[in-house]
């Protein structure tokens, strides 16, 4: 497993090189269904997560930008899953996918079944997903809604198929000591996930102090730009 330094350095090169790539995502277009998710073969880094996990203020954080990914003040609102082009205009190299947050009370029933259903179609067999930017609050750890969400994911987390990155956000309103045990939690959470250690990563992260930013862009450079095992038959659902 990946751990990233909880302290703050001066970004190295690989950290440069890789926020002005995320500096460049641009709004591709939205989904409420899985075949309506555009077909092609660059790869997906979808981002997961509670509703008020802050996966857009990530996205945007992540990008430099704003009003890239929207942010809502209502969480639970976000009802589509929003594609992001990642890479050269002309040739981009990856999509974000920032998914609908999951466990809000207020959203209507029905819509949450519905959307629990599209977010298990697409995490469990969609073709293009690469990787995975898993959203958990650092002072609170996992939730049992974010273990049922590991353990969906866990058969193509094992197998090397699709990584994992677990963004402990929030990071900025805890101490030293408390930080360190949120790693050692969480960590202990991940053990078995997966065979090879660099498939799941694991960073404090604040879209507010900006620390982990150079650490999580280079972890979705990384995963674009680096081999991995070939993906699984796709269903007919993706």
């Amino acid at each position: 497993m990946t751990i990233a330094s909880p302290t703050a350095a001066p970004l190295p090169d690989p950290h440069v090189r890789a926020l002005a790539w995320a500096h460049g995502a641009r709004f591709l277009t939205t989904a409420s269904r899985l075949p309506e998710l555009p077909a092609g073969d660059l790869p997906e880094l979808a981002f997961v997560g509670r509703s008020n996990a802050g996966k857009s203020t990530a996205i945007n954080t992540l990008a430099q930008q704003r009003r890239l990914a929207f942010a809502s003040r209502t969480p639970g609102r976000t009802q589509h899953i929003n594609l992001f082009e990642v890479g050269p205009k002309d040739a981009p190299d990856a999509l974000l996918a920032d998914l609908p947050g999951y466990g809000y009370a207020a959203v209507e029933r029905s819509a949450k079944l519905r959307w629990q259903q599209v977010m298990a179609e697409y995490l469990q067999y969609r073709r293009n997903l690469s990787g995975v930017v898993m959203m958990v609050d650092s002072r609170q750890g996992f939730t049992p809604l974010d273990q049922r969400l590991l353990a969906l994911m866990a058969p193509r987390v094992h197998s090397g198929e699709v990584r994992l990155l677990v963004l402990l956000t929030k990071a900025d309103k805890l101490s030293r000591r408390d930080a360190q045990k949120s790693l050692s939690a969480a960590q202990s959470e991940l053990s078995a996930m997966a065979t090879d250690a660099s498939d799941v990563g694991l960073i404090l992260f604040s879209a507010l102090s900006k620390q982990g930013l150079g650490d999580a862009a280079a972890h979705l450079w990384d995963w674009v730009h680096t081999p991995q095992a070939a993906p699984a038959q796709e269903s007919p659902a993706g």
